[in-house]
């Protein structure tokens, strides 16, 4: 049955509860052990001994959460798995401009983000994120929205990789409405746009905000189920190309190639990325608003590749948004 027909607005199941945001909570800490679980994995897989290490941490103004970390990996160079689940009583300008009705309230925010550098430059670059956000007030129903998405970033790429990964969101997505995949992904496109390069940082895939009753007529379990759908779906998009890709050889100038592709990712994370703003202004935890940045990255000025090559078709065909499924 249809997610999204099952499970329309109703009075009673709108406002989530105590035990509605600790169930939201569980699902994020397992999911976390789970992708690292996963891509540790591919990691030991490919030969390679660096392990996720964890780091616990508390937020002085309230809740804490869990960074875990694999470096300097023979298949994973740096990859980043986080869980928080924080509580701000001074939502920052980043929050209040696009919802001005959240100013004054106390609220609350958790999700897991993960950014993954693989050091083959044939494995791309990958992206996730699953939040969820509660703004509450005394004698008044909370606003919350869940939000997030995943999205994917080449080097080298291949077409078969770039549909499987679409495939992955559309079927994901399915369950809950015909127009959610398309809706989904030009946002991502629009989304994970380098402006001032007029470039896309990647092929896309999914993003996603201010999911709720309000805004798509789902109650907070259906919100909930897409959350878990698009946490699981990273996995189910990632590992099958992680496992075709990460033994293939590759040159140095390849290497330098995807240290130069990096430098767009860091200009994107530090100039556009609503996350990393909402962290800065919210005092966040500076470790983990930047371990999203690759541990190498390279700039070149007016570098321009040779018509006719993999380098030139990555800006000229693959970094532009393309119907991936009809391909």
């Amino acid at each position: 049955m249809n997610i999204a027909n099952k499970k329309q607005s109703t009075t009673t199941e709108t406002t989530p509860t105590e035990q509605d945001i600790a169930r939201v909570r569980a699902f994020l800490v397992d999911l976390q052990a789970r992708i690292c679980q996963a891509l540790a994995a591919q990691e030991a897989d490919g030969g390679g001994t660096a392990t996720f290490v964890p780091d616990d941490w508390e937020r002085p103004e309230g809740g804490g959460g869990r960074s875990c970390i694999l470096a300097d990996g023979d298949v994973i160079e740096k990859a980043g798995v986080m869980f928080s689940h924080i509580h701000v009583d001074d939502l920052p300008a980043s929050a209040t401009a696009r919802h001005p009705d959240i100013a004054g309230r106390r609220a609350q925010a958790m999700g897991v983000s993960l950014v993954v550098h693989p050091k083959n430059p044939n494995v791309p670059t990958s992206h996730a994120n699953v939040r969820l956000f509660v703004a509450e007030a005394d004698n008044k129903d909370p606003i919350w929205w869940f939000g997030g998405g995943f999205d994917l970033t080449p080097f080298y790429p291949v077409l078969a990789d770039c549909k499987h990964w679409h495939q992955v969101c559309h079927d994901l997505c399915a369950p809950f409405g015909d127009t959610v995949y398309p809706d989904f992904k030009q946002w991502c496109d629009e989304y994970f746009h380098l402006r001032h390069r007029n470039e896309q940082r990647g092929i896309g895939g999914l993003f996603y905000d201010d999911v709720n009753t309000e805004s798509r007529g789902w109650d907070f379990d259906t919100c909930f189920e897409l959350m878990q759908a698009v946490g699981n779906g990273y996995l189910d998009g990632i590992i099958p190309i992680f496992e075709q890709r990460k033994n293939e050889p590759y040159t140095d100038e390849q290497r330098e190639f995807q240290l130069y592709r990096r430098g767009r990712y860091v200009e994107y994370n530090l100039v556009y990325d609503r996350g990393t703003l909402f962290g800065l202004q919210s005092n966040g935890r500076i470790e983990s608003i930047l371990v999203s940045m690759p541990p190498l990255a390279s700039w070149h000025y007016r570098f321009e590749p040779a018509e006719g090559t993999a380098e030139f078709e990555l800006t000229d065909y693959y970094l532009k948004p393309q119907d991936w499924l009809t391909l």
